[in-house]
């Protein structure tokens, strides 16, 4: 008796080694259980054709139509020079539209036979344009014919499951590979306990997976799809609800602030009183820190609300407590922004042991990778000592030689930019686990924050602090109407003259080697085909034209870190008119006389981090300017995109908006964009609910039974999800 159960056979036992390793290379298909999952995209009925007039450009489709017309050409070419080479041009219609399809060479004589006016077929390419006009070079085809029983048995009767497919592997050949390991479906085991499963009316697992497959009626297709999308919310909610109840049996410090200490005497010399909301926010923070197993805190808030005041708050309350506090930044440009800004918001509080520090005062040090070997000595030692409460830094805060005398409390700013192998470093720096609060300014709708970051309670923080002003942002239309640019130059030159400053911002720095091979995103117009616009080209440009005169300087990645926060101090200063900049300024630079931003080629950008950069304007008390450029066509999606952008400032909703675009990614390994999606059926913004149902269950089981004992079919399911980079992904999450 075999004992590989039947999801686990290898597909190249049950399909041979040439499809198996088409599966494997291309789909990431790797057993009969893999392929089973691999659900149909949608479903086509015999009777009603794809609409051609909708094709997208440049992918892999597959559609169901019949031929209008075939004609075989001959011509004269290279290869044939007396007019014997052949094209067989067959044109498709659908109702809709009409498709010409295109075969070449010796290519031709098999459709020539087989598609005739009238036949019905599923043809499957990749689409391109040829002489204005859609095609499909040599696709591969099935026909259709309606009489013969295999066919009809093989694409289940009325409903035709299209299949994700890639060049080598086209959808009903994945349809014929499904037919094979179909039966096998019948031993999968069931993750959902039985009394939720029935308690939710859901169907059985395999009845589930042979609905999705070969669906006879549509409401079959939406039977399968609710079971299916339950397992993904479930197991992926299991593995945050194992993975806080672990959390809450490791050990930690509790932090309590002293009455008569740092944080009370910081909270005296606020010029300001807090908002309702970053009170709120700190008493969860305070409540947390002040329990005996580690906190695990997300705080999200719009660039701008306070979240820094928030981190110090709660840094100066472990401070209180005789432990430390380091404050973890992505860029070397933003530790030290960070550093500047809590050593003014600090004052003589954070001149411990200097003439002039208060009495309760701590030091505050900076450590960075950059830093002379001298300063970095000293920095190291005021750590060991426990001399330095509050640290700092980039992740040089997390290499072997730093030492810290009792780490309480970590704070990660922007923690989608910060790896987890890095915070889980930083984590082992402790005694005992330290606290942790991960701070974004990206705003994240709730069901990606219960998702993504499942293992963390979450704070927001949504209220601007008074005092701030209001963004107006418009699209500017590069292409159709270049005397929009020409104005944009002209209200920058306005600003600038009112005493105010400007950032313009590009999406590459322009010292490539080639600047040709800049990677393209697609082919919606010659806007995309061109390499995007650069700092130091546009900066050159800028001065010597729309804003000579005016003092440009450009700041990127590349400089050295001396220099780009020399650059830096001048345009904090005042003595910079124009910044022209690569993403380096989206998060943390605070510059309250900047009023108006120009984002070039804001197609090339994400609706986030256009939103982030937005956030850089406005932040004094004059009213703040986002231009957001581009070449784009009107009716194409990236303008859509920018349009949303312009026509909102609520992060939230601009976060929905980019997931929808982006799909999810994967919502647990580090890939955070759509490509690689464990979630196959479940859609993070429609499936709100069943999100948050899920959660609840999970949570409910987990407490009942953390190792999942009475339940071996949902450990299982569980082990299949969390292979072992993701498992270590949540160990360390």
């Amino acid at each position: 008796m075999d004992s590989v159960p039947a999801l686990d056979e290898p597909l190249k036992k049950v399909l041979g080694p040439a499809t198996a390793k088409v599966m494997a290379e291309h789909l990431g298909l790797h057993t009969v259980g893999d392929l089973l999952h691999h659900y149909p995209r949608r479903y086509e009925e015999r009777g009603q054709l794809t609409h051609l007039a909708d094709l997208p450009m440049d992918e892999h489709v597959t559609v169901v139509a019949q031929v209008a017309d075939a004609r075989l050409h001959t011509f004269a070419s290279s290869r044939a020079p007396r007019g014997k080479g052949q094209r067989l041009e067959v044109t498709i219609t659908d109702g809709s539209g009409r498709l010409q399809l295109v075969f070449f060479g010796a290519g031709v004589h098999k459709p020539h036979k087989e598609l005739l006016p009238g036949t019905r077929a599923m043809f499957a390419g990749k689409v391109s344009v040829f002489n204005r006009r859609l095609q499909l070079a040599h696709p591969a085809y099935e026909l259709l014919r309606g009489d013969a029983e295999e066919t009809v048995e093989t694409w289940a009767g009325a409903l035709i499951p299209i299949y994700p497919a890639t060049a080598k592997l086209e959808s009903w050949k994945i349809g014929k590979a499904l037919q094979t390991v179909l039966p096998s479906a019948q031993e999968a085991a069931d993750p959902l306990p039985e009394s939720l499963r029935e308690g939710r009316g859901l169907v059985p697992l395999p009845e589930a997976l042979l609905k999705i497959h070969r669906p006879h009626t549509k409401a079959d297709i939406e039977e399968a799809r609710a079971r299916l999308k339950w397992d993904e919310a479930f197991v992926l909610q299991v593995a945050l609800a194992r993975r806080r109840h672990a959390d809450a049996q490791l050990p930690a410090v509790p932090r309590r602030p002293r009455p008569d200490g740092i944080l009370a005497a910081f909270d005296d010399r606020l010029p300001f009183t807090l908002t309702e909301g970053q009170r709120k926010v700190s008493e969860e923070i305070f409540a947390d820190l002040a329990t005996d197993h580690p906190m695990h805190r997300l705080l999200q808030g719009e660039v701008g609300s306070g979240k820094t005041l928030v981190a110090l708050r709660a840094m100066l309350a472990v401070v209180d407590a005789g432990g430390q506090a380091a404050m973890l930044a992505p860029t070397e440009v933003l530790a030290q922004q960070h550093h500047r800004s809590v050593t003014e918001m600090m004052g003589e509080l954070a001149q411990g042991g200097m003439l002039g520090g208060a009495e309760n005062a701590t030091k505050v040090v900076l450590l960075t990778g950059s830093m002379g070997a001298a300063a970095r000595r000293h920095a190291l030692l005021d750590l060991a000592t426990g001399e330095a409460g509050i640290v700092i830094g980039t992740h040089a805060l997390i290499e072997d030689k730093v030492q810290f005398h009792d780490l309480g409390l970590v704070v990660v700013d922007e923690q989608h930019r910060f790896g987890v192998e890095q915070r889980d470093a930083l984590r082992g720096k402790g005694k005992q686990p330290p606290h942790l609060l991960v701070m974004t300014a990206t705003p994240i709708p709730r069901t990606v924050a219960m998702t993504v970051f499942g293992d963390l309670e979450t704070s927001v923080l949504d209220q601007l602090p008074a005092g701030r002003s209001p963004i107006a942002s418009h699209v500017v239309p590069a292409a159709d109407k270049p005397h929009f640019l020409a104005r944009a130059w002209e209200r920058v030159r306005e600003e600038v003259e009112k005493g105010h400053q400007a950032y313009v911002v590009c999406p590459r720095i322009g010292d490539e080697e080639d600047g040709a091979k800049a990677k393209k995103k697609s082919d919606e117009d010659e806007a995309e085909k061109r390499p995007p616009l650069a700092v130091l080209d546009t900066a050159e440009q800028l001065a010597r034209g729309p804003l000579a005169g005016l003092r440009v300087e450009a700041l990127h990645g590349r400089m050295q870190p001396d220099d780009k926060d020399a650059v830096m101090r001048r345009f904090a200063a005042g003595e910079v008119d124009v910044l022209v900049a690569t993403t380096v300024i989206e998060v943390g630079v605070n510059v309250p006389n900047a009023t108006v931003m120009v984002i070039m080629d804001a197609d090339r950008f994400g609706v986030s981090q256009l939103h982030q950069l937005r956030g850089r304007v406005g932040r004094g008390s004059a009213p703040g300017l986002c231009l957001l450029v581009s070449e784009m066509p009107e009716a194409s999606a990236a303008r859509q995109r920018l349009n949303a952008v312009a026509s909102t400032l609520d992060g939230f909703e601009l976060s929905r908006i980019d997931l929808e675009q982006r799909r999810e990614g994967d919502v647990l390994g580090q890939a955070q964009s759509g490509t690689r999606s464990s979630l196959r059926m479940l859609a993070v913004i429609d499936d709100e609910e069943v999100i948050a149902e899920a959660r609840e269950e999970a949570t409910r089981i987990v407490a009942a039974d953390p190792e999942l004992e009475r339940l071996p079919a949902l450990r299982t399911a569980l082990d299949a999800l969390l292979d072992e980079e993701r498992e270590q992904y949540l160990e360390k999450g």
